[in-house]
């Protein structure tokens, strides 16, 4: 089995492995990294204006010449974003309530009031990518019209989507996309829906079954994404169909991250059972390390604001929490990858370590294979 796939001719890299566009972690500094080792770094667009996505891709391509990404969140909470004024009082204060509990054991300020209102970025954020041509523009949550996908083909852009079922795998195909990534219930971060379901069992399909499902089911290339950190990873996805991988976890704990070192230090500290689905950080399904704030706030039956309202609600818990290395109240976003992250290298060491690892896999697979029958192990 060769590691060359359509992904790498389709995109000039060398290798099918592909960084998520995490928000809050993948900046400039580890997209450059990614892609100058011959992998595909993104760069995460979530919560920022035009003038910040445009000066990331442009610090990119200070760095490196080698194909990168730009990845968007567009749920349909967002496009526009809830406006604050219209969640119901009740709503409100207990959602407030709640926040305010735990304002009051951090020494915070408390509030009754409304939450600010989530800045509407994406149509802006999407005008720059059409102006600069990333080689690919990456939707995390979203639905990418038919009208979009064709004005990025038009500037030599290349669409990705990720899809947490088959058939929004054939909805977003039929839209035009060049590359689908099956995000499996294993991977970090927001589930990738378009409209929130009612509890995240509806979207939490397995990788090592969602990703041959949506092989089956597509003609185009398919990225494996959820528990996968390492080459093993890497050679069961290509078995399984894909044309590659993205990682999200096993980037965050690299040299070049954009997260804070006690994140980091969790990270490595944390095993696979250290993560949960909650609502209570941005108001949508994601997973992350469990903490103090999570388990709180989950066992306290509180209500959640529409997306992004909830983050931008609790922002001041999350930045007091950043500024005093406080894990127990800071969002981590987590896949059940983590017990494999063991250490804290750098971006490039990561692509090349996968690279080493699976071809390794690959020798033993072959040596298997070339057993004679009825041999024992």
């Amino acid at each position: 089995m060769s590691l060359r796939t359509p992904l790498c001719d389709r995109l000039g890299i060398e290798h099918p492995i592909v960084q998520s566009g995490m928000g809050g972690v993948a900046g400039p500094d580890l997209v450059a990294e990614v892609s100058a080792a011959g992998a595909l770094g993104i760069i995460a667009g979530l919560n920022l204006t035009a003038d910040r996505v445009r000066e990331a891709i442009r610090a990119v391509r200070s760095r490196t010449d080698r194909p990168f990404g730009v990845n968007l969140f567009m749920p349909d909470q967002l496009r526009p974003p809830v406006d604050p004024a219209t969640i119901p009082d009740e709503t409100v204060r207990a959602v407030q309530d709640r926040l305010n509990s735990v304002r009051t054991r951090l020494g915070l300020p408390t509030t009754t009031g409304r939450p600010p209102a989530v800045p509407d970025l994406i149509p802006a954020a999407i005008q720059v990518i059409l102006e600069e041509r990333p080689r690919v523009f990456s939707i995390g949550l979203g639905n990418p019209e038919p009208e979009l996908v064709a004005a990025c083909h038009a500037r030599g852009i290349q669409v990705m989507a990720m899809v947490t079922t088959v058939d929004h795998a054939r909805i977003v195909e039929r839209a035009g996309v060049d590359f689908i990534v099956a995000q499996g219930a294993e991977a970090g971060g927001h589930r990738s829906t378009w409209v929130k379901p009612a509890s995240p069992e509806a979207v939490c399909v397995g990788t090592l079954t969602l990703v041959p499902q949506i092989v089956d089911a597509v003609r185009v290339p398919v990225i494996a994404a959820g528990g996968i950190a390492d080459g093993r990873g890497l050679v069961a996805s290509l078995a399984l169909g894909a044309s590659g991988v993205l990682l999200g976890t096993r980037f965050v704990a690299t040299r070049e991250a954009s997260v804070p070192e006690f994140q980091k230090k969790a990270l490595l500290e944390a095993e696979a059972e250290a993560t949960t689905i909650s609502d209570a950080i941005s108001g949508l399904w994601a997973r992350f390390l469990g903490n103090a704030y999570i388990t709180e706030y989950d066992a306290s039956g509180a209500p959640v604001f529409p997306a992004m309202v909830q983050s931008r609600a609790a922002q001041d818990i999350f930045g007091h929490a950043a500024q005093q290395a406080a894990a127990e109240w800071f969002p981590m976003p987590t896949g059940q990858s983590v017990g494999l992250v063991h250490d804290l290298p750098g971006a490039a060491d990561v692509v090349a370590r996968i690279v080493r690892e699976a071809q390794v896999t690959l020798e033993a697979l072959g040596r298997r294979g070339a057993a004679p029958r009825g041999s024992t192990r």
